[in-house]
């Protein structure tokens, strides 16, 4: 196999669900090898999470975890077992990342500390994830979605104000954090090698959110104004003939309402009495879309969509699922990649997240099955014996 910008990187990943597998999931796909370390038994709690073929649970078919932790190599490793303690020790003397997503305080529980970890490694990076940082009032609390989206004030101003708040869709935190954790261990990693000194990463997913989503923030800290919801335009998604258009009347900028004007054929629309000025224009909004909505729905959201972008205006249709796998963008920049998997079959899963000219993403081999490089791992890397090995899975070491 070619090298990749990050082969010879050494990674240990103890994460599990979402987030903590994106982060070193990155790292995997651009060539550095990442050992994924779960319980003996079950697994990454991702496996028993669909889609699943057929609907029908297996915890070597599950959609979730296939395409979080491909090119990986798998080891289970009790880490609640003295031996198991030990076990990882030496694994992590060779290696040059630890990422875990543990709660707060539970890795060091364990005899795990970075301190202990870089006793005999002292250029080791230690990356947390958890959902509130590992110190702070905060720190032991649970979270989901909408614990994130509520708490970092991104619900406050989400959605339409006499409505409830809304969120994003499905786990769009769980991978940002993901990306921002692999940027920030990244960056710990490239700083280690150059000035001989491994250090600890903690990285908050609400954190994330609260810094990375938008301005509200910084806003209050320039005018201590509390921005609200407002009340959101009804054209900035319409319904047209075959679907949902992206599409806000253009009527503030002169230049924009002269070009939607080109774009609706509605020349007469400049001269309007109405329509003059864009302070009569916002004025008499409703009439505006009164006019626009009804053209609207006499058309194609594709076909909306390319000649408002002709025209430099900002449209897009609204896709679902299907339609962004059969996207002729998404094909030609090949962006989805079909991977075979042993158990599970051939499905195609997203692939790389940025293209590099040299190097990049590259699938090695599929996600592992639960322990499948046990024997690899343990007797030609750390020198146990086959018959070590029965020990150790007897005990439930592995």
């Amino acid at each position: 196999m070619a090298e990749q910008v990050l082969t010879g990187v050494k990674v240990l990943d103890l994460t599990h669900h979402i987030a903590g597998p994106y982060c070193s999931k990155l790292f995997a796909d651009y060539g550095a090898e990442v050992i994924k370390v779960e319980q003996p038994g079950g697994g990454d709690p991702a496996r028993a999470e669909g889609p699943f073929p057929g609907d029908v649970p297996h915890p070597e078919k599950s959609g979730l975890f296939l395409h979080l932790n491909t090119n990986k190599l798998g080891i289970t490793l009790n880490l609640k077992n003295p031996a198991g303690v030990e076990i990882f020790k030496r694994l992590a003397q060779e290696a040059d990342i630890v990422v875990e997503n543990f709660r707060p305080g539970v890795l060091a529980s364990m005899g795990l500390s970075y301190e202990v970890l870089a006793e005999h490694n002292s250029r080791l990076v230690l990356t947390h994830i958890s959902n509130f940082g590992q110190t702070g009032p905060y720190r032991d609390y649970k979270a989901t979605e909408l614990t994130a989206f509520g708490i970092a004030s991104r619900m406050s101003r989400q959605g339409q104000e006499d409505k409830p708040p809304v969120r994003y869709a499905d786990n769009v935190v769980q991978y940002l954090a993901g990306c921002k954790a692999a940027s920030a261990t990244a960056i710990a990693f490239f700083g280690a090698q150059f000035h001989s000194m491994g250090q600890e990463v903690d990285v908050s997913i609400q954190e994330v959110l609260a810094g990375a989503t938008d301005a509200g923030l910084t806003s209050y800290g320039y005018s201590g104004q509390v921005p609200h919801r407002a009340d959101s335009p009804a054209e900035a998604f319409v319904n047209c003939a075959d679907g949902v258009v992206q599409f806000r009347v253009a009527g503030g900028n002169p230049r924009m309402w002269h070009r939607m004007v080109q774009l609706l054929e509605m020349p007469e629309l400049e001269e309007d009495p109405r329509f003059l000025t864009p302070a009569l224009r916002t004025q008499n909004r409703s009439d505006l879309a009164d006019i626009v909505l009804p053209w609207l729905m006499t058309q194609k959201k594709r076909d909306i969509a390319e000649k408002a972008q002709a025209l430099g205006l900002n449209a897009a249709p609204v896709l679902d699922i299907g339609e962004v796998a059969e996207d002729s963008h998404n094909k030609e920049r090949g962006f989805f990649v079909e991977v075979d998997h042993p158990i599970a079959g051939r499905f195609r899963y997203p692939g790389a997240p940025f293209k590099l000219q040299e190097g990049g993403w590259e699938v090695r081999y599929p996600a592992p099955l639960l322990g499948q490089h046990n024997q690899d791992i343990y007797c030609h890397r750390l020198g146990y014996s086959k018959e070590d090995l029965v020990r150790l899975r007897a005990s439930g070491v592995i």
